[in-house]
């Protein structure tokens, strides 16, 4: 792979748009990893929710790390990183024939293009070979990129079948894809593992000069908001508590971990759910804009909890 762009940006940043985002929280969560990342006594940092990446590209490029590792249950994610880390440039290529296409149709002509594209990219899942990589991804990533720029606010959900079924929003020139940030993403991902699998998947690789940074679905803070579905199964209560049990083991290990969720008490102050689950350990509050709700006005700013062992 050849990553011939003279400029890139400062910092990579996230290639998909990702409910739950990291990139408006990046600088307030600086403030709470552990002195021992700041020094360089951090060896191994590990991320096994990566979803949009924020957070682990803001480390991966300020700090002086020895090694990386990335995964998520999410297949289609981990297709992305992947075939951005194998053949970026071959993905800007078909990136930008897309590009040119669909700007090149009017607004009915969009939509009908995205629906095709959408049709497509479900008919494929279950004939794609998950597991190693082939050409057929550079065509997959190409249509989640696009996808996930042009479908309504910025979503990745699939139904209860696995596929994606977000509708087209409405944009008359959508910003689908950086090519300058995209071979910054890869630079990134050539010293880096990706893996599909569970949270638990690199539990052989952490010591106590390891740093975990967990972003799980975040548990819904009211009936009306129960968006988890980036993946199948859903990330219930009994997946939050193991992924808790999990937690303790690492911290047993002598890892340092930070963990982020959302804060129950902007719904409900008698909520103590992640007070009663990580009791003990250090909780903090950060503030954040989220963006998932429909009618802009129901578009708050609200707390975020950051759990943390050190």
């Amino acid at each position: 792979m050849v990553l011939t762009l003279s400029t890139i940006p400062t910092v990579p940043k996230p290639f998909l748009k990702w409910a739950g985002g990291k990139n408006q929280l990046i600088e307030q969560i600086n403030n709470f990893f552990p002195n021992e990342l700041f020094n360089g006594s951090i060896k191994r940092y590990i991320e096994p929710f990566i979803g949009g990446g924020a957070v682990f590209f803001y480390v991966a490029h300020k700090y002086d790390i020895q090694e990386l590792f990335i995964s998520d249950i999410n297949a289609e994610l981990v297709i992305a990183y992947k075939t951005i880390q194998y053949h970026v440039d071959d993905l800007i290529e078909i990136l930008d024939k897309i590009t040119t296409k669909y700007l090149s149709f009017d607004e009915s002509e969009k939509s009908k293009y995205y629906y095709q594209t959408r049709t497509h990219f479900n008919s494929r899942k279950k004939s794609l070979n998950l597991d190693n990589y082939h050409f057929e991804w550079l065509e997959r990533t190409a249509q989640i990129i696009f996808l996930n720029k042009t479908c309504f606010n910025g979503l990745f959900r699939v139904n209860s079948k696995g596929d994606f079924n977000v509708p087209a929003g409405i944009y008359k020139k959508p910003s689908i894809y950086d090519p300058k940030n995209l071979k910054s993403v890869a630079k990134i991902l050539q010293n880096t593992k990706i893996c599909h699998g569970d949270f638990t998947e690199y539990e052989s690789f952490i010591d106590d000069q390891t740093f975990v940074y967990f972003d799980p679905p975040y548990r819904p803070i009211s009936n009306t908001s129960k968006f988890t579905s980036y993946s199948q199964p859903s990330f219930n209560d009994s997946e939050q508590l193991r992924l808790r049990d999990y937690f303790k083991k690492l911290d047993n290990k002598g890892a340092l971990i930070m963990l982020s969720n959302s804060d129950p008490k902007n719904e409900n102050i008698n909520d103590n759910f992640f007070e009663d689950a990580y009791g003990g350990y250090k909780i903090e509050r950060v503030r954040a804009t989220r963006n998932i709700n429909s009618n802009a006005l129901k578009r708050n700013s609200i707390n975020e909890l950051l759990i943390m062992n050190y």
